[in-house]
């Protein structure tokens, strides 16, 4: 049992993993919001649906989606948007940044 007005210390694992959210990009805010929605960089969201134009990352996510919202209509996953092929064909730009890049390494 530690005295009452005796502070406790960090452990350098702890200061590592503050160090490391810090400076991690985790998707989150405004810097995320293309990587969510799947402009630009081609991010999370990589299939596009057809009727409502709603993102998923996978297909059993689209037809989980598509079972829920639109039960009426069969579903078919050629009909089904890539985002990811759309936007590698239209811009082959590697220099910008990637989901879960590491920010600066200051201490």
């Amino acid at each position: 049992m530690t005295g009452k007005a005796k502070p406790k210390k960090h452990t350098a694992k702890e200061i590592a993993a503050k160090v490391d959210a810090a400076l991690t990009n985790r998707g989150g805010g405004k810097a995320g919001i293309l990587d969510r929605t799947g402009k630009e960089k081609g991010g999370h969201a990589k299939y596009e649906c057809p009727h409502c134009k709603i993102t998923a990352p996978d297909l059993k996510t689209m037809e989980i989606h598509h079972e829920a919202r639109h039960p009426k209509l069969p579903y078919e996953e050629d009909k089904l948007v890539n985002l990811h092929v759309a936007l590698a064909a239209a811009a082959a730009d590697t220099s910008k940044p990637r989901p879960g890049v590491r920010g600066s390494l200051k201490k």
